[in-house]
């Protein structure tokens, strides 16, 4: 019988996972992963631990937990912050869960005689005929696809992973969760980043990162507005800084970011802030590399309408060329897509008009 590890966050998802492969004759073990949260934020990690402690009675199985705080401070939180400063836009959930969930947790889980971990992840994976080799799938549930996010995972650790609802949609989830009783059935979905809560992040970041109002400039460089801080925004914002009067009714849009001078650039078309090919970074493929030029699908942002593109190398550099114009956010993951299959992603760095 195979041990399981299953990460109890507090929520339906991960409780119901945990029911699935009991109920399919596991030896599954509750865990609780406590992370960073910052002093001046209600705690909320405590409400969910109790939520994960009585998931695990009503479910019969042990529970265990870790403090992953440290490391999930030094290697999300900080780093996220130093990307924010230099005007990039971040994915901290990608770096959670490549060095928490699917690394520091996966290590401490078998160190305890895990024989695999389990997660409440919309995401599916497909064990190929070989038994070597493994794709990571989308999510059955279309509007929960969690897949976006852990493009950076290795065949080796999806082989250690599970996936149990990955298959389901989110009704069906909470039908099972009534189905087996479980405490936490109608609890809501959580919203944004955990370690966040209720704060928004342009006050959460203004808590770490100097940042001081400045211009807004037009196309033609032309001061005609004020923002709160260049560090605070992305590419294709369209809302947070101020214009002058008289043009309350025009829609701009953030077309680049210069922490440096700390200056906007904004356009009233949305054009303006897409590009027709932008470079990347820290390329992970799920398996073997594939043979350039390859025409895909292509995410910039998570839940976005994938877009059509080619990937090619260029002076060794990977690159991607959109079939139509595309906002992309340089420090976002551009994750890459073969129908339902994750073939991996890469980070956004440069965009051809920088």
């Amino acid at each position: 019988m195979q041990k399981v590890f299953v990460g109890l966050s507090g929520g339906v998802d991960s409780a119901v996972s945990a029911a699935l492969l009991k109920s399919k004759g596991y030896d599954v073990v509750g865990a609780f992963i406590k992370i960073w949260q910052p002093e001046f934020i209600e705690c909320t990690w405590r409400e969910d631990r109790l939520d994960a402690m009585r998931v695990a009675i009503a479910l019969g199985i042990p529970f265990k937990e870790i403090d992953l705080s440290e490391s999930y401070k030094k290697r999300v939180v900080e780093e996220m912050l130093k990307l924010y400063a230099m005007g990039v836009t971040p994915n901290p959930d990608v770096l959670c869960n490549h060095y928490i969930k699917f690394g520091d947790f996966l290590d401490w889980a078998e160190s305890e005689g895990a024989d695999r971990i389990a997660t409440g992840h919309y995401a599916r994976i497909q064990e190929n005929n070989d038994l070597r080799s493994r794709y990571l799938l989308r999510g059955r549930d279309v509007a929960k696809d969690q897949s976006y996010f852990l493009y950076a995972l290795s065949e080796d650790v999806l082989a250690r992973t599970l996936f149990p609802i990955g298959g389901m949609t989110k009704p069906e989830v909470r039908a099972k969760a009534r189905h087996f009783n479980l405490p936490n059935a109608e609890r809501s979905d959580s919203q944004g980043l955990c370690f966040v809560g209720e704060v928004s992040m342009k006050d959460f970041l203004a808590r770490f990162i100097s940042v001081e109002s400045g211009p807004v400039l037009d196309m033609k460089g032309r001061i005609i507005g004020e923002h709160e801080g260049a560090a605070l925004y992305t590419i294709g914002q369209r809302h947070g800084f101020k214009t002058e009067k008289g043009e309350s009714g025009v829609q701009y849009y953030v077309v680049s970011i210069h922490t440096k001078t700390n200056t906007l650039r904004v356009s009233t078309r949305r054009e303006d802030a897409a590009r027709g090919d932008v470079a990347l970074e820290d390329m992970h493929w799920i398996g073997e590399k594939p043979g350039f030029p390859f025409k895909c699908e292509v995410e910039a942002r998570y839940r976005e309408v994938p877009a059509r593109a080619e990937l090619f190398e260029q002076e060794g550099e990977t690159r991607v060329r959109f079939n139509e114009p595309h906002i992309a956010a340089p420090g976002q993951s551009l994750v890459i897509y073969l129908g339902e299959r994750c073939l991996g992603g890469g980070i956004i760095t440069q965009t051809q008009d920088d």
